[in-house]
């Protein structure tokens, strides 16, 4: 390869030396044939139809306004369980719309630019040699140069009307976007908040079922060391995605410990029932359910991070980037030995976001 090059190098006008010309034979058999003969499109040479491929591509640049608007107008006037039939098969109505509308103005805007790059563009070839992957200042003071040409060939200088229709249909793409913007769910106000990612169905009176058999847990049927994981009773009162949002955030453990060994602060002394505790549980890092429960330490290590909740204090965190203590729930017993919640969960439950109130939160030392 050193040998080709060695001799295969241009003289000094420019032009291939006789040793450069038999090495390009003998790589390149077949010759370069060049740049085919130019012919002109009919636009060039035809100012009718140069006008008339105008008015193609700004009329597809029109009509995205309007699909655009269409777009909106099914978004909120559609009810969304509203089917259509389409051959053999039944489906949303609102769905389709809204496929039809934004796919034909997006299809449209990619049309209308090949047209106008096939058609009224300049039309000129040019060869360039391959440069160095690091281009000097002068080459990209001439690209720069190449696109300020490139938009004098765009001829949307001349043709105003190409360059208006295009933004107008480019700008009008924004409003479906915006429409859509409404999909994401309310402002996280502070009403808001309450009524939805910081409230769960737990209230006073309900009862702690387990989860797997759903049966109501029996305060004298536990032991000490076990744990059992629950939910509220009046989960299967909901259906559908209320139910699994109700589940995600009502998910509860029971344990039962030795009553000595449990650290209780005076704002808590009737929350647990002889030794037997009820916490949230959902990670209070991330949101993942945990119930790797060690008896003997009474702590509870979640399996996605590793934070570490010591139950028999509260709940609060040993080990692992969870910021606050798992929320305690209060409970006592009903007339049939049943556990029964006391009330709701006094602080949200979940993970940590940076809009909550942690002024109610478990301290580390509270009385």
């Amino acid at each position: 390869m050193s040998e080709v090059l060695k001799h295969s190098a241009p003289d000094p006008d420019g032009h291939s030396t006789p040793e450069r010309q038999r090495a390009d034979e003998s790589r390149y058999p077949v010759a370069d044939p060049g740049i085919e003969e130019h012919v002109p499109r009919l636009s060039d040479i035809d100012e009718r139809a140069a006008d008339r491929a105008t008015r193609q591509v700004a009329t597809m640049f029109g009509l995205v306004p309007i699909l655009a608007i269409a777009f909106v107008v099914i978004y909120f006037a559609v009810p969304e369980t509203a089917t259509i039939n389409l051959l053999a098969l039944q489906t949303n109505a609102q769905h389709v719309g809204l496929g039809v509308t934004l796919g034909m103005a997006i299809l449209l805007i990619g049309v209308a630019a090949v047209q106008w790059a096939r058609q009224l563009m300049s039309d000129h070839e040019m060869t360039d040699t391959r440069h160095p992957a690091n281009s000097p200042d002068e080459d990209r003071a001439a690209i720069m140069a190449g696109i300020n040409e490139g938009i004098e060939e765009s001829k949307v200088g001349r043709r105003k009307v190409l360059g208006y229709s295009m933004a107008g249909a480019l700008g009008a793409l924004g409003l479906p976007v915006i429409a859509l913007l409404a999909d994401l769910g309310p402002h996280p106000t502070k009403k808001v908040r309450a009524a939805t990612i910081e409230s769960t169905i737990w209230a006073e009176g309900v009862r702690l079922v387990n989860d797997v058999t759903y049966e109501p847990v029996k305060a004298s049927d536990m032991v000490i060391g076990q744990l059992v994981n629950g939910q509220p009773e009046n989960l299967h009162d909901l259906e559908g995605t209320e139910y699994l949002q109700a589940r995600a955030k009502s998910s509860i453990i029971i344990v039962r410990m030795t009553p000595d060994r449990i650290k209780i602060p005076d704002s808590r002394k009737d929350w647990n029932v002889g030794g037997i505790l009820c916490y949230s549980k959902i990670c209070t890092h991330v949101g993942c359910p945990i119930s790797l429960w060690e008896q003997q330490t009474h702590h509870l290590l979640c399996p996605c991070h590793q934070s570490t909740f010591d139950l028999a204090d509260s709940g609060r965190v040993i080990f692992g980037p969870a910021a606050r203590a798992l929320p305690q729930l209060p409970i006592t017993t009903d007339a049939e030995g049943y556990l029964v919640a006391r009330g709701p969960f006094t602080v949200p439950v979940g993970p940590s976001y940076f809009e909550r109130d942690s002024r109610n939160d478990f301290k580390e030392g509270e009385a």
